[in-house]
């Protein structure tokens, strides 16, 4: 093609040099007549030379405007352009048709991209370096941070400072865990940054990982290795020292007719002896119980109907709440709302929780204790367990499901780190939401 417009260029311009060559020999040698007629076919080659050359230039600089415009729509008509240009016209269609099909390829590659990051449970968010405008984020990300847009990265700030500011400070293949803050909970994740250049545009991508299920599932296992090897080492010393003394109280008391107990020796002997073996015992049985936090067998699941979780609860609780005036309300809009479970374990940690809030209801007037449940914005079943007690102290809240943590005088520690490693078994979690003198909130989510 670009052959064929070479050779008729190369005939024009042999053409006009004959012309050029035979006006000059008629000028100088020949008959003047003969001058006069090649004239105006020099002067008809030249001018159509020029306008081919005009012509030619036109369409490049069309083609080059559609070029940078990317109008890559544009198609330039082959069948009635000159016969000089249609080899140029047909090879910009050529040049046309290979960048849409590039543009093509391009837009399916990013639609899919988009598509693999939008099914990833991983949140992805891309902002400009410099200006802070949100580039792109992904559905994962909206969800986990229950936002369903950002104009700038400094929007963020506005929802939970403490996470902008650890975006912010994140360096290019850096990794940090951060805490991301919600309206009624709050959890652990991993952020994960690189940068790009575009031209001379500079963009951050921020990954932002859930990671809060695996830290608890790892602090569940910690705990247990440790409640393990601190039952075993309490109960293998303290258990010789409870038969010990129980073998002198025997004895002891098969030798008080023998012996002088004039001056109260011997009764403060048999005193200080049944206080070894009480406490003894006492500690046997402490150990005893936290060693059920490593028992929990395998759950039995079955789909149970949250309504019938309410029911029984209810009913058991109901009898202990109300001499003390606390009223036990049940909102639940769906009564189809169904759940996966082992209903006995389940059933333990509501009563947990409802004991926990019965206990922060001492002395309050119009006391309430609420069941609730709904599904999520992810489709997962949610159950909240709220009163409007006493609330408990922020700077407390990240400690009450660590074991042996409680803020009773009476309390174990046992109740709500086991009510955790029952949901972490059924591939839940439990959260708390309190606000001190307004009340507290757990939730449970399958």
């Amino acid at each position: 093609m670009l052959k064929r417009l070479e050779f008729r260029i190369l005939i024009r311009i042999l053409l006009l040099v004959i012309s050029m060559m035979a006006l000059s020999y008629l000028f100088i040698k020949g008959p003047q007549i003969y001058l006069v007629l090649l004239m105006p076919v020099f002067i008809y080659q030249l001018a159509e030379l020029y306008r081919f050359q005009f012509k030619a230039h036109k369409e490049l600089s069309e083609f080059a405007e559609s070029v940078h415009y990317r109008d890559f729509s544009r198609y330039f008509d082959v069948k009635h352009a000159p016969v000089e240009l249609q080899p140029l016209r047909k090879g910009f269609n050529q040049i046309t048709d290979t960048f849409k099909d590039i543009s093509k390829e391009k837009e399916t590659t990013s639609q899919y991209l988009q598509k693999i990051l939008e099914l990833v449970d991983t949140g992805i968010l891309s902002y400009g370096y410099e200006t802070g405008e949100i580039i792109w984020m992904n559905e994962s990300l909206k969800r986990l941070l229950q936002l369903p847009y950002l104009k700038t990265i400094q929007s963020l700030e506005k929802r939970d400072e403490e996470l902008y500011r650890e975006v912010i400070s994140l360096k290019p293949a850096e990794s940090k865990i951060a805490t991301v803050h919600l309206e009624k909970s709050s959890f652990k994740i991993l952020l994960s940054a690189t940068a790009f250049q575009t031209g001379d545009k500079k963009f951050m991508l921020i990954a932002f990982q859930n990671i809060n299920e695996a830290l608890d599932e790892t602090e569940s296992k910690a705990w247990q290795k440790l409640l393990s090897v601190m039952t075993h080492e309490i109960m293998n010393s303290v258990a010789p020292i409870s038969s010990l003394a129980d073998t002198l109280k025997n004895r002891l008391e098969k030798s008080m007719a023998d012996l002088n107990n004039n001056n109260g020796g011997l009764h403060d002997l048999e005193l200080g002896i049944e206080t070894i073996k009480r406490r003894s015992e006492g500690l046997l049985k402490f150990a005893e119980s936290y060693r059920n936090l490593n028992k929990i067998i395998k759950p039995n699941l079955q789909k149970v109907y949250v309504r019938d979780l309410f029911e029984n609860l209810y009913q058991l609780m109901q009898p202990t709440l109300e001499p003390k005036n606390i009223e036990m309300d049940i909102i639940l809009k769906d009564t189809s709302l169904s759940v996966e479970v082992d209903p006995s374990l389940i059933e333990q940690v509501l009563i947990n929780l409802v004991i926990n809030a019965k206990d922060a209801l001492k002395d309050k007037v119009a006391a309430r204790i609420v069941l609730s449940a709904s599904l999520s914005g992810k489709k997962k079943v949610v159950i909240n367990v709220t009163d409007n007690g006493a609330g408990i102290p922020e700077d407390v809240q990240e400690n009450i499901f660590i074991p042996f943590f409680s803020t009773k005088k009476t309390g174990s520690g046992i109740g709500l780190s086991l009510s955790k490693q029952i949901m972490m078994l059924h591939k839940g979690t439990i959260h708390v939401h309190s606000i001190e003198g307004e009340g507290t909130t757990f939730s449970l989510l399958f």
